[in-house]
């Protein structure tokens, strides 16, 4: 599974890209966001994607929980958006 990692200033449109690319080769991948802003351009990629993937006859599902991530040698809180084709 693929991880892409989303921070704050991540363009929403080029993480939509990358999702819907992702999940129409039939792969699940992940969005690791840390903190407000970040996790707000995540939710927004991904509401795109669906828009993106819709004309192929594919509806996204998402599955959200938290995660553990390292960031200048602290361990930090993250949350998880798994992002899969139904």
């Amino acid at each position: 599974m693929e991880i892409l990692k989303i921070a704050a200033k991540s363009n929403c449109k080029s993480v939509a890209g990358a999702i819907a690319s992702l999940v129409e080769k039939s792969e699940r991948v992940a969005l690791h966001a840390v903190g407000a802003a970040a996790i707000n351009q995540a939710v927004k990629a991904i509401a795109i994607s669906r828009g993106f993937v819709a004309s192929h006859g594919l509806d996204l599902i998402t599955i959200i929980g938290f995660t553990k991530v390292i960031i200048e040698g602290q361990d930090k809180t993250a949350m998880k958006f798994i992002v899969e084709a139904r």
